[in-house]
Protein backbone atom coordinates (compact mmCIF):
# COMPACT_ATOMS: atom_id res chain seq x y z
CA UNK A 1 0.00 0.00 0.00
CA UNK A 2 2.85 2.50 0.63
CA UNK A 3 4.20 1.68 -2.37
CA UNK A 4 1.00 2.63 -4.46
CA UNK A 5 0.80 5.76 -2.51
CA UNK A 6 4.54 6.01 -3.48
CA UNK A 7 3.69 5.79 -7.09
CA UNK A 8 0.89 8.45 -6.99
CA UNK A 9 3.03 11.17 -5.26
CA UNK A 10 5.44 10.81 -7.89
CA UNK A 11 3.25 10.64 -10.82
CA UNK A 12 4.45 6.85 -11.62
CA UNK A 13 2.14 4.20 -13.77
CA UNK A 14 1.62 0.70 -13.44
CA UNK A 15 -0.80 -1.82 -13.92
CA UNK A 16 -1.93 -4.25 -11.45
CA UNK A 17 -3.94 -7.43 -11.03
CA UNK A 18 -5.17 -9.86 -8.67
CA UNK A 19 -3.42 -13.55 -9.83
CA UNK A 20 -5.33 -15.64 -7.20
CA UNK A 21 -1.76 -16.94 -5.58
CA UNK A 22 -0.71 -12.88 -5.34
CA UNK A 23 -1.44 -9.62 -5.71
CA UNK A 24 1.06 -7.88 -8.44
CA UNK A 25 2.00 -3.97 -9.85
CA UNK A 26 3.25 -3.99 -13.04
CA UNK A 27 6.33 -0.80 -13.66
CA UNK A 28 8.43 -0.47 -16.41
CA UNK A 29 11.67 0.79 -15.44
CA UNK A 30 13.94 3.70 -17.96
CA UNK A 31 14.98 1.05 -20.41
CA UNK A 32 11.23 0.18 -20.82
CA UNK A 33 12.09 -3.78 -19.30
CA UNK A 34 8.84 -4.96 -16.93
CA UNK A 35 9.04 -5.14 -13.40
CA UNK A 36 6.17 -6.98 -10.90
CA UNK A 37 6.29 -6.26 -7.73
CA UNK A 38 3.98 -8.53 -5.97
CA UNK A 39 2.75 -10.40 -3.10
CA UNK A 40 2.04 -13.76 -2.41
CA UNK A 41 -0.70 -14.85 -0.80
CA UNK A 42 -0.66 -18.01 1.57
CA UNK A 43 0.20 -21.41 0.10
CA UNK A 44 -3.08 -22.63 2.00
CA UNK A 45 -5.16 -19.93 -0.31
CA UNK A 46 -3.44 -21.18 -3.27
CA UNK A 47 -6.71 -23.38 -5.33
CA UNK A 48 -6.25 -26.39 -7.57
CA UNK A 49 -8.35 -27.38 -10.78
CA UNK A 50 -6.86 -31.32 -10.98
CA UNK A 51 -3.07 -30.84 -11.23
CA UNK A 52 -2.84 -27.34 -12.01
CA UNK A 53 -2.74 -24.31 -10.11
CA UNK A 54 -5.43 -22.11 -10.39
CA UNK A 55 -3.95 -18.60 -11.73
CA UNK A 56 -5.92 -15.45 -12.81
CA UNK A 57 -5.53 -11.86 -14.26
CA UNK A 58 -8.63 -10.21 -11.88
CA UNK A 59 -8.88 -6.34 -11.08
CA UNK A 60 -6.39 -5.68 -7.67
CA UNK A 61 -8.37 -4.34 -4.99
CA UNK A 62 -6.23 -0.90 -4.71
CA UNK A 63 -8.49 0.83 -1.78
CA UNK A 64 -7.91 -2.31 0.64
CA UNK A 65 -3.83 -1.83 -0.20
CA UNK A 66 -3.48 1.45 0.23
CA UNK A 67 -5.54 1.19 3.91
CA UNK A 68 -2.96 -2.04 4.52
CA UNK A 69 -0.60 0.54 4.54
CA UNK A 70 -1.96 3.00 7.20
CA UNK A 71 -0.26 6.14 6.22
CA UNK A 72 3.43 5.12 6.74
CA UNK A 73 5.18 6.16 3.99
CA UNK A 74 7.35 4.37 1.59
CA UNK A 75 10.82 4.17 2.29
CA UNK A 76 12.36 2.17 -0.13
CA UNK A 77 12.09 -2.55 -0.73
CA UNK A 78 12.39 -4.35 2.64
CA UNK A 79 15.79 -6.10 3.36
CA UNK A 80 14.40 -9.22 2.88
CA UNK A 81 13.08 -8.62 -0.27
CA UNK A 82 13.54 -11.64 -3.09
CA UNK A 83 13.44 -12.18 -6.64
CA UNK A 84 10.65 -14.63 -6.79
CA UNK A 85 10.20 -15.12 -10.34
CA UNK A 86 11.35 -14.15 -14.06
CA UNK A 87 9.25 -13.80 -17.00
CA UNK A 88 10.56 -14.77 -20.51
CA UNK A 89 8.77 -13.76 -23.65
CA UNK A 90 9.79 -17.26 -25.73
CA UNK A 91 8.75 -17.98 -29.47
CA UNK A 92 6.66 -21.26 -28.71
CA UNK A 93 5.35 -22.65 -25.62
CA UNK A 94 6.01 -26.54 -26.82
CA UNK A 95 9.30 -25.36 -27.30
CA UNK A 96 9.46 -23.73 -23.56
CA UNK A 97 8.45 -26.54 -22.02
CA UNK A 98 10.20 -29.22 -23.92
CA UNK A 99 13.44 -27.07 -22.86
CA UNK A 100 12.70 -25.40 -19.34
CA UNK A 101 10.32 -28.17 -17.87
CA UNK A 102 12.52 -31.28 -19.70
CA UNK A 103 15.32 -30.07 -20.12
CA UNK A 104 16.08 -28.34 -17.18
CA UNK A 105 13.51 -30.32 -14.62
CA UNK A 106 10.88 -27.24 -13.96
CA UNK A 107 7.73 -28.80 -12.53
CA UNK A 108 4.57 -27.36 -15.08
CA UNK A 109 2.74 -25.45 -12.69
CA UNK A 110 -0.04 -23.49 -14.77
CA UNK A 111 -0.14 -24.60 -18.57
CA UNK A 112 -4.04 -23.32 -19.63
CA UNK A 113 -3.19 -19.62 -18.78
CA UNK A 114 -3.52 -17.90 -22.06
CA UNK A 115 -0.55 -17.49 -23.90
CA UNK A 116 2.06 -18.92 -20.54
CA UNK A 117 3.12 -21.20 -19.23
CA UNK A 118 4.51 -21.20 -15.54
CA UNK A 119 6.84 -23.24 -14.25
CA UNK A 120 8.48 -23.72 -10.66
CA UNK A 121 10.07 -26.02 -8.04
CA UNK A 122 9.27 -26.65 -4.70
CA UNK A 123 5.46 -26.42 -5.49
CA UNK A 124 5.77 -22.56 -5.91
CA UNK A 125 3.27 -21.07 -7.78
CA UNK A 126 6.12 -19.84 -10.62
CA UNK A 127 10.24 -19.28 -10.52
CA UNK A 128 9.48 -18.71 -14.59
CA UNK A 129 7.02 -17.33 -16.32
CA UNK A 130 7.41 -18.20 -20.34
CA UNK A 131 4.59 -16.49 -22.65
CA UNK A 132 4.18 -15.73 -26.31
CA UNK A 133 2.74 -12.25 -25.26
CA UNK A 134 5.37 -10.39 -27.51
CA UNK A 135 4.16 -11.84 -30.50
CA UNK A 136 6.39 -10.05 -33.46
CA UNK A 137 9.22 -8.52 -30.84
CA UNK A 138 12.73 -8.54 -32.17
CA UNK A 139 15.20 -9.74 -30.42
CA UNK A 140 17.45 -7.35 -28.75
CA UNK A 141 20.51 -5.36 -30.59
CA UNK A 142 24.04 -5.31 -28.92
CA UNK A 143 23.09 -1.52 -27.87
CA UNK A 144 19.69 -2.48 -26.45
CA UNK A 145 18.73 -2.78 -22.49
CA UNK A 146 18.26 -7.00 -22.02
CA UNK A 147 18.41 -9.71 -19.59
CA UNK A 148 21.93 -10.23 -19.59
CA UNK A 149 21.85 -13.63 -18.05
CA UNK A 150 19.78 -15.21 -15.15
CA UNK A 151 20.96 -17.81 -12.28
CA UNK A 152 19.57 -20.90 -11.13
CA UNK A 153 20.70 -22.04 -7.92
CA UNK A 154 20.90 -25.99 -7.27
CA UNK A 155 21.62 -27.80 -3.95
CA UNK A 156 24.27 -29.15 -4.63
CA UNK A 157 26.77 -29.83 -7.18
CA UNK A 158 25.87 -32.99 -7.91
CA UNK A 159 22.40 -31.62 -8.98
CA UNK A 160 24.59 -29.31 -11.99
CA UNK A 161 26.31 -32.47 -12.81
CA UNK A 162 23.01 -34.03 -13.31
CA UNK A 163 22.00 -30.85 -15.24
CA UNK A 164 24.76 -30.74 -16.98
CA UNK A 165 24.62 -34.74 -18.69
CA UNK A 166 21.15 -34.03 -19.24
CA UNK A 167 21.49 -30.88 -21.54
CA UNK A 168 24.62 -32.46 -23.21
CA UNK A 169 21.84 -35.34 -24.19
CA UNK A 170 19.59 -32.94 -25.50
CA UNK A 171 22.51 -31.68 -27.88
CA UNK A 172 22.50 -28.03 -25.77
CA UNK A 173 26.14 -26.42 -25.59
CA UNK A 174 26.99 -26.45 -22.31
CA UNK A 175 30.06 -23.72 -21.11
CA UNK A 176 31.48 -25.14 -17.92
CA UNK A 177 32.57 -22.55 -15.44
CA UNK A 178 34.13 -22.57 -11.90
CA UNK A 179 31.18 -23.15 -9.78
CA UNK A 180 28.67 -24.11 -12.40
CA UNK A 181 27.69 -23.66 -16.17
CA UNK A 182 26.06 -21.73 -19.20
CA UNK A 183 24.42 -22.32 -21.52
CA UNK A 184 21.73 -20.38 -23.71
CA UNK A 185 17.61 -21.27 -24.29
CA UNK A 186 16.37 -21.57 -27.51
CA UNK A 187 15.40 -18.18 -27.96
CA UNK A 188 19.49 -16.92 -27.10
CA UNK A 189 19.09 -16.06 -23.24
CA UNK A 190 21.74 -17.11 -21.05
CA UNK A 191 20.88 -19.47 -18.29
CA UNK A 192 23.59 -19.59 -15.39
CA UNK A 193 23.31 -22.59 -13.32
CA UNK A 194 25.56 -23.02 -9.97
CA UNK A 195 25.24 -25.34 -7.22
Amino acid sequence: GRFITHLSAIGARAGSSDHLVSEALYLQDPDGLGIEVYVDRPRSAWRRADQELMMATDPLDLADLVRAAQGTPWSGMPRDTVMGHVHLHVGELDAADAFYAEGLGFDRMVWRYPGALFLGAGGYHHHLGTNTWARGALAPRPQDAKLVVWTIVLPSPDDVAKLRANLASRDIAVTDEPHGILFADPWGTPVRVRA
